[in-house]
């Protein structure tokens, strides 16, 4: 029975998380939000993650009703994500890890997002469409690595919806890809945007800069509305993943998806994969946001079944990667 704190701070939530055999125990985080109209810079974030990070690290363990004692091994996102984010909580996870005298796990944050949803799901062997604000890959494991299938060639979908959101001057409160999702459904006419599927990836950057200029003329007169633009965005984006997606499921005969990261939490893109799925007669699994979005329980899940399968970290060696692929890892704790 292993009891795993995980440590998630390669953006800007800073998220502690407890787990103990499968079983989440707390998972709060905190989320540092910026004025509308603005992103959130590396440096500002990892200030952010150093004031809340003891507060977060409390609440955990009391929601948990454990004291340090009881935590069996400590893991931390080790990348990919914003370099002083990443080290803000690396730093915490290994001051941690010396003060109770723990074992340290470095875990990449993909994989804690795939692990995750599985344990959420209940997904046996899903091909995975990871989408983030930083990421944008389909994934499927075969032979001891999650393999990328396809991913982006340029910015992550998650950050081409961010970006919009501030042109338009979206809060980003509670998330700007949130607020975009709700002008969105009251959207009625689509604009056709660029829609850049090169193969098995995609690309963002030139839809994103198509509909950036094009936005305030049409706006100002009066062609489309924000809610129709977002509807567009939305659609188009959506559709070239759900393409990918199901390539990459027919070449594997898989008969089952999942959506992990941020973006997933996203009821369009879950109801578009959904019709995917069925037509293919397959299973689509996706979770809220208490688990799409980055949070510690997910490392601390992917770190529990990293101890479990006979991985830790040299406390040397727990340093951060910004990128660090998902089919880097040897997958250890999978047939």
């Amino acid at each position: 029975m292993v009891i795993a704190i995980g440590f998630e701070g390669s953006a800007n939530k800073l998220g502690v998380g407890i787990i103990k055999d499968g079983i989440v125990l707390s998972n709060p985080r905190d989320t540092y939000i910026t004025p509308p109209g603005q992103g959130f810079l590396p440096r500002d974030t990892a200030k952010h993650h150093q004031a809340v990070a003891l507060d977060v690290l409390h609440k955990a363990l009391e929601e948990a009703k454990l004291c340090p004692e009881d935590i069996d091994v400590v893991c931390y996102t080790k990348g990919p994500g914003m370099g002083a984010p990443l080290v803000s909580s690396a730093l915490v996870a290994r001051t941690v890890a010396q003060l109770w005298n723990k074992p340290i796990v470095a875990v990449n944050h993909c994989i804690g997002h795939i692990e995750m949803g599985r344990l959420v799901t209940g997904a046996v062997n899903p091909t995975v469409l990871y989408v983030s604000g930083g990421n944008t890959q389909v994934i499927a494991y075969l032979q001891k690595r999650y393999r990328i299938f396809g991913e982006t060639i340029d910015i992550a979908v998650g950050n081409c919806l961010d970006r919009f959101a501030r042109v338009l001057k979206l809060s980003n409160d509670p998330s700007p890809g949130y607020n975009i999702e709700q002008l969105a459904k009251k959207g009625t006419k689509f604009l056709e945007l660029p829609y850049a599927v090169k193969g098995m990836d995609v690309s963002f950057s030139g839809l994103l800069s198509y509909i950036e200029e094009k936005a305030p003329d049409l706006m100002e007169r009066g062609e489309y509305t924000a809610e129709d633009l977002c509807f567009s965005l939305q659609e188009t984006v959506f559709a070239m993943l759900i393409e990918i997606t199901e390539r990459a499921m027919a070449h594997c005969g898989s008969q089952e998806v999942l959506i992990v990261g941020g973006v997933g939490c996203n009821e369009r893109l879950q109801e578009m994969m959904a019709i995917m799925a069925k037509e293919r007669g397959a299973t689509l699994y996706a979770t809220d946001e208490r688990f799409c979005i980055d949070n510690g329980a997910m490392i601390a899940q992917a770190g529990a079944l990293m101890y479990q399968s006979g991985q830790t970290t040299p406390l040397e060696q727990t340093t951060c990667t910004q990128r660090f692929r998902t089919d880097e890892v040897e997958v250890t704790w999978r047939d």
